[in-house]
Parts: structure tokens; sequence; C-alpha cells
């Protein structure tokens, strides 16, 4: 066995980055940035305006100082002309400033008849005034790689950038193995249960901006699991569900050395999870999950979602780790990174009471794994222990 950060190492080591698409900017939210962005534009691309009022020359207006309305800027009309001593011209929010002023005062600070304004309040020393380029100034970099945020692409839509370049959605193909499994909806026999370990990846496959599909169930033949990879062919990444142990039934590693694989690594020290491998299958990477389904699903954040990550030119960096105070005691740990269910609330981590890598029930109560290093001593209530949300 090889410890966790050894084997998601490995697998990044494997990692081919997919290629690059360009997409609508609408469409671009969620997305990973393939390539560094200028801005096409200075923005605001004049002075403008951040209030309604007057604007006037020679700074803030003394209290009773009177002006002659000479015009009017309104957003996307803005004044001509250019603005003397003792003129001013109304203007409202995000228009452009007149040339000649320097100070807009709120309309709320005066008083106005016919085209005379005059001074009923003190105006303050703010000039309410956004110089050109506040925001950004052409040629601004914009640098990837990063997730896309709407903030982002409001950003980016204000640069002038009506389409991105971005990497490709991964393509994943999800491999369920066994005898007992049948589809959702189906009648299982006396022996069998439900697939469902293939579902809950898909889920958080779909959520992190991969294409995922799920192929039909490989039952325990050389066959059938052949024929599974053949159809898993077009993936950039093919992720299979049990079989990657070492029981007279638990056929993949094998299979998958008989169509060519290159395998990394097989078993990790970590609960729960072992019988994890890592490798490549043509033109795909490959990653092989254990069976019971908490295994997968906790697999599935430890290794899957960082490497799919990095194929989409994201930093190639284990699952972001946060930090909590134990809610109660916990004890000493052993040989193996330990992976727990655990609920956080209010500040404060506590480990779910049965950890049996069976119990989806359990998993579905948790909102993160608390990670407890290999021989991590007992800890006390109080205690600041690392986990990952989920």
């Amino acid at each position: 066995m090889i410890p966790v950060n050894e084997a998601l190492d490995l697998l990044f080591d494997l990692v081919h980055p997919v290629g690059i698409e360009e997409v609508p900017l609408s469409d671009a939210s969620g997305r990973v940035l393939a390539q560094d962005l200028i801005a096409k534009r200075t923005q605001p691309p004049f002075a403008a305006s951040a209030m309604d009022g007057y604007a006037v020359s020679g700074g803030a207006p003394a209290l009773g100082a009177r002006f002659r309305l000479v015009g009017e800027s309104a957003a996307g009309h803005g004044w001509a002309g250019r603005l003397v001593a003792g003129e001013c011209v109304r203007i409202f929010t995000g228009a452009p400033v007149p040339e000649g002023a320097d100070f807009v005062v709120i309309q709320e600070d005066t008083t106005r008849i016919s085209s005379e304004v005059t001074i009923a309040r003190a105006p303050g020393a703010e000039a309410n005034i956004r110089p050109a380029g506040a925001d950004f100034h052409q040629g601004h970099q914009f640098s990837s790689p990063r997730r896309l945020r709407p903030a982002d692409i409001a950003l980016l839509a204000a640069m002038n950038h009506a389409r991105l370049p971005v990497r490709r959605r991964p393509s994943v193909a999800l491999i369920s193995t066994g005898d007992e499994l049948v589809m959702p909806g189906e009648a299982p026999g006396p022996d069998q249960i439900i697939a469902s370990n293939t579902f809950g990846l898909k889920a958080m496959l779909k959520a992190e901006g991969c294409r995922a599909r799920i192929l039909p169930i490989a039952r325990d033949t050389d066959a059938a699991i052949a024929q599974a990879f053949d159809l898993a062919q077009s993936a950039d990444l093919i992720v299979t569900i049990g079989g990657a142990s070492v029981g007279d039934h638990d056929l993949v590693a094998g299979v998958a050395a008989q169509e060519g694989a290159m395998q990394s690594f097989h078993k990790v020290a970590m609960r729960p999870g072992k019988p994890l491998m890592g490798g490549r299958l043509g033109g795909a990477m490959m990653i092989g999950l254990p069976g019971n389904p908490v295994s997968a699903m906790v697999c599935g954040h430890v290794f899957v979602l960082p490497v799919v990550r990095a194929m989409m030119g994201l930093p190639a960096t284990p699952a972001p780790r946060l930090r909590a105070q134990l809610g109660r005691a916990v004890k000493a740990n052993g040989p193996r990174e330990h992976y727990m269910r655990a609920v956080v609330e209010n500040g404060a981590i506590a480990d779910c009471e049965d950890q049996d890598s069976a119990l989806l029930s359990v998993l579905s109560q948790a909102n993160a794994l608390m990670v407890r290093p290999v021989g991590d001593e007992a800890r006390a209530a109080g205690d600041w222990v690392e986990y990952i949300a989920i």
C-alpha cells in the first residue's frame, strides 16, 4: 500500500489536460478559462458621475453659490459643450462628466428655479466623480487558469469579450461491475442489490463540470468487462467501481492489463478505500474505485475530483482542507489515513457514530470528511482537526 498523497501524485502524473474550445460568454460560467485575456477597452471609458445632481467647475462650491443651468448629461447622452465658471449641467448617475467640470453637487444639496441652481446645503468634499479607468484600463490582464464565477463573467463582458477560450468538459465513463448489481427501478433477485455508486459519482462529476455517462453494468466475466472498456474508449477518464480488489471475482485489473492498460499503483493506505488503482488504458486515464458505496464516494472526493480539476487545467492539488474544532473527543487513529464522515455545524465538527463503509444513509447525513492522519493520537473536544467539505 502507498500513502494517499503518493497515490494522488501518481494520478496527477497520469493526467493529460483536455483540449480548448471557444464558447459564448453566456455559456461560460463554471467553465475553466484556458488562456489569459486582456481588456479591450477602459472602464469607465470616461469620467462618469457617481450621483444624480449638477456638474460644476472650480471644485466644491460654497453654500449659497448660484449657477446657470446650460445643459444636461444622461447615461448614453453626454453634453458636448465645455463648462465654465458660473455654469452647471444637470447630470445623472453614470453619465459622462462634461469637459471643464470637476465636481458633482448631489441634487439634494440644491434648489432650482427655472434655469438657476442654488447650493442650499454645504456639499462636502466628495467630488462624486468616477475617473476614467477607475475599474480597469485597456490591456488589463485577466489571468488563467481559473474557474469562471458570475462576477468574472460580468467583468469579461465589460472588457468586451463575447467568446471565451475554455477547457473542454472532461468526458468520464462510469462502469459498475458485479453480478450482484441491478439498475435502480429494476427488480433485484434475492442475492442482488441496487447499483448506486455510479449515480452518486455522476452527480458529483456533473457538479464539477464534467460530462459523465453511466455504462451498462459489467458482469463478473472477462468478456463483459472487456466490452465495457470498449464502450468507454472515447472517454478522457474511465472510472470503474468494484472488482479492483484481489478476490476470485475481482477481475478489473486483470482484464485492464489484457486490454493493454498501464497500471501505476494498486492499494492505498486509507480508510475507507484501500482497493484503489490508477493507470492509463489507451488514450484514457483510468481510476479503479472500491465497490463499497461509501468507499467509492469518499475516493471520488479525495482522488477523482482533484484529477478532473487537473484535467481542466487547474492546479494539481489535493481537495481543499478546512479546519474546525472537535465538538466531541475521537479515539486514536490506526495505520491508515482515515476519512471519517462527519457533520460541521456552528463552527464545530463531530464524527458520525457509525463509520461502516456500506452505509450511504450516514454519508447522506454528513457534510464533511474529517481527515485523521496515520497514527494520529486521541483528540479531545476543542482540538483542531482538518476536514474536506462534501
